[in-house]
């Protein structure tokens, strides 16, 4: 019996290498072995998938938070790299104190923890820089220059010792109290809720004390009730401090001058590389992307180790959102943030004539132009869904109370979110709801079927939505209707309707740009397809899901032949790519990494593979025209698995001949 079951698993692997053999090649020569999608009589497509697949599968990490959600669920059950790379990433993701969880994308010149941008110069901020080292983006994109003197600083109490791109302005201190005051400046406090210091210190005493005064226009003397506690620099490397200024009383008016105090300091050495305004650029789904992250890392490997050490970490960053966020009174995600608050940073009068409104429309997702906040659905999506993974590591640690409460939290989520964000008259949940309680609909897509995906949208909601995007259902005012939605072929349009009004300051002129050419403007980003794939299967069964698929691939089988993303859409009429800065109407590659989510249906859909805490679950939704389904090379635990799924339900699962 074990040769005959060794001889049928020899010939049945050799069957997946002939029909593999293409992205076999390509695997050799990345040193690596990707899982393979078989369905007999449909070699041509799942080859395509698979190539696919390989495309998108090696770039598929990075240590911003952002894409938490996506990437790790994409990748580790594919590799030990990506596994070692999450745990390592996860492990060390930054949290302060108060449990906000870091965004850590590249640097940038506003709240060090969150979003790039908008920077202060971007914002009618004002930034003191003394060196410019590591300042690349800022550099290119702004022209920033350092200072190359501190004369016209007030410093007491300290004697200016040079001026370098490694160390910035470096001061000694001689007196038991120093104080820097910046020239005089014209910035008003919306645009400026941070101020965000970059230094160090050499030799500070251990009872040295800081604090950050402001003065406003038209006061002549420094006020004790304009002043708040900050840390000392630190000994080392340089660090960040972001000065939460926004939350004292009296912050409110044009700020003239900042003072930094430090006390006790005398002998140090204190290095000062800037001191800038900083736009709150916090986003309000990375707390709940992380949790996210890390249950898809524990449910994978089923790491004990990184379960124990991160899940004091997990606690904390579920505690601040839910916190943070009035989510325990109000059901939902409300973002309380200076400059979130869901209203456009544009405004156009009845004429016409546009109005600039500076630190109002900062981003708060993805979707970076769009002024999602206050209300907000997507980060309300987020949460829940970080809630019923956070249920599942509770559960693995014993936390019956904390189970207990997440699920009635969550139950109460879903209630609410199917009333508060649905638009009867469009039949379509908007993005998010204003401060002065206007929602905001321009159709989008991504919205709509990620809410179906998870698990928020009602049986009936659900099926308007896909009516509507599938273009069965018309919704007058739109300015995509029909089969245009999926004009782009790979996806349907980011949003259905024209946007030149709704936001970030920054963005000025989306009018000067054509329908479509921008990618949250009628566009199209091929990674969110999983989420209309997924929610195909859900709404309408897997022949839907698979017809949507046959079309995606039929799509990048012609994509390739004309010698792949770039070269393809080179051509006119076809739509222009974004990717390495130039805004564009379509997300492929470059800094799409999310694209990889699209072969993931495969294994999630199709297959209906789902990691348990205490092990695995199959459900396969296979289409009409399958004989079986099997994927190959399923990381899970300690095993490595081919599984094959057939239609009346039997699984076959074999230890992988790749481990």
């Amino acid at each position: 019996m074990w040769r005959c079951w060794m001889g049928l698993l020899q010939a049945r692997n050799l069957l997946l290498l002939l029909f593999s053999w293409p992205v076999f090649l390509l695997q050799c020569a990345q040193g690596q072995t990707l899982p393979r999608f078989v369905v007999p009589g449909m070699d041509e497509e799942m080859r395509t998938m698979e190539a696919l697949h390989a495309l998108h599968h090696e770039r598929a990490f990075t240590e911003c938070t952002l894409w938490d959600g996506w990437l790790p669920q994409s990748t580790l059950w594919v590799s030990e790299t990506k596994r070692r790379q999450y745990r390592d990433a996860l492990s060390k993701r930054r949290i302060d104190s108060n449990g906000y969880v870091s965004m850590q994308q590249h640097r940038g010149m506003a709240h060090s923890e969150g979003w790039p941008f908008p920077a202060w110069q971007q914002s009618t901020g004002i930034g003191f820089h003394f060196s410019t080292e590591r300042e690349g983006w800022a550099v290119q994109n702004f022209a920033l220059q350092a200072a190359t003197n501190a004369d016209d600083w007030d410093i007491q109490g300290a004697d200016v010792s040079g001026i370098t791109p490694a160390e910035g302005l470096k001061l000694q201190v001689h007196a038991d109290e120093c104080t820097l005051t910046t020239p005089a400046f014209r910035c008003g406090t919306i645009i400026a809720p941070f101020i965000r210091l970059e230094w160090c210190s050499d030799s500070m005493p251990p009872l040295a004390s800081s604090s950050l005064q402001w003065q406003f226009e038209g006061e002549a003397a420094w006020k004790d009730s304009h002043s708040v506690s900050i840390s000392v620099p630190k000994a080392g490397s340089f660090a960040f401090e972001n000065v939460p200024v926004y939350l004292q009383p009296e912050y409110q008016g044009l700020l003239q001058r900042i003072r930094i105090t430090i006390r006790g300091a005398k002998g140090a050495t204190l290095k000062l590389k800037s001191l800038i305004t900083a736009i709150d650029t916090r986003h309000p789904i990375t707390n709940p992307l992380f949790v996210r992250a890390c249950a898809d890392t524990y449910l994978w490997t089923k790491d004990a180790d990184f379960l124990k050490q991160n899940l004091p970490r997990i606690r904390l960053a579920m505690q601040f959102a839910i916190r943070e966020f009035d989510v325990t009174s109000q059901h939902h995600v409300v973002v309380p943030w200076v400059g979130h608050d869901g209203r456009s940073g544009l405004v156009l009068d009845e004429s016409g004539k546009k109005t600039l409104r500076p630190g109002i429309g900062a981003g708060n997702n993805y979707w970076d132009l769009l002024p999602f906040g206050a209300h907000d659905a997507i980060a309300t999506m987020y949460l829940y869904d970080a809630l019923l993974a956070y249920i599942q590591l509770e559960s693995a640690a014993a936390n019956d109370v904390a189970v207990a409460e997440a699920t009635r939290l969550a139950r109460s989520i879903r209630s609410d979110f199917q009333e508060r964000f649905w638009n009867p008259e469009t039949g379509r949940f908007v993005g998010w709801i204003d401060r002065d309680g206007r929602p905001v609909d321009y159709g989008f897509t991504f919205v709509n079927l990620e809410a179906i995906h998870y698990g928020l949208a009602s049986e009936s909601q659900a099926s308007q939505i896909m009516d509507w995007v599938a273009g069965k259902r018309i919704i007058a005012g739109d300015t995509s209707q029909g089969t245009d939605i999926y004009r782009w072929r790979f996806a349907p349009r980011a949003t259905t309707k024209r946007n030149v009004e709704t936001y970030v300051w920054v963005w000025s002129g989306p009018e000067s740009i054509p329908w479509g050419d921008q990618v949250q403007d009628g566009g199209a980003v091929l990674g969110f397809s999983y989420f209309d794939l997924m929610a195909r299967l859900q709404v309408h069964g897997p022949d839907n899901a698979w017809s949507r698929l046959q079309e995606i691939l039929a799509w990048f089988r012609e994509v390739q032949s004309e010698g792949g993303y770039r070269a393809y859409y080179a051509k006119p009429g076809r739509g222009i790519l974004q990717g390495g800065g130039p805004p564009g109407g379509l997300g492929l590659d470059q800094e799409f990494l999310e694209s990889v989510l699209v072969p993931q249906v495969m294994l999630y859909g199709f297959l209906g593979f789902e990691p348990t805490v205490d092990g695995y679950r199959v459900s396969p939704r296979l289409p009409s025209s399958w004989p079986s389904l099997t994927v190959t090379n399923i990381h899970i635990g300690n095993e490595v698995l081919d599984i094959t799924a057939y239609p009346d339900g039997r699984i076959d699962a074999y230890p992988s001949p790749s481990k």
